[in-house]
């Protein structure tokens, strides 16, 4: 039986289908203020000396948090079905590309 409570913290999502189809992205740089972290979807294709930001997202801190552990439980989930993501390094690009630069 669904009481009001369950009912009312139910959110309904539509996706459209452009969005549906995804942007594929192999470089994010992320960013940030005092009030917001910007993430900005990157494509570098081999070859091409210029890449494009592909799509931006703007997070409150505490959103970029949530984010971040629900990302950490997700690759938990699919390493422990399909094994061990293997990171490799960027040579030439720092980990903090883009981060806030302390004066």
């Amino acid at each position: 039986m669904n009481d009001k409570k369950s009912i009312q913290n139910e959110i309904n999502i539509e996706i459209d289908e452009e969005i549906g189809q995804g942007i594929y992205s192999n470089l994010a740089i992320i960013s940030h203020s005092q009030s917001e972290f910007v993430i900005d979807f990157v494509r570098i294709m081999p070859g091409l000396p210029k890449a494009k930001v592909k799509s931006r997202i703007i997070l409150t801190p505490e959103h970029a948090k949530r984010l971040l552990l629900a990302l950490k439980d997700n690759i938990q989930k699919f390493e422990s079905q399909f094994g061990t993501i293997n990171v490799t390094e960027i040579k030439g690009m720092p980990l903090n590309f883009g981060g806030k630069i302390e004066a």
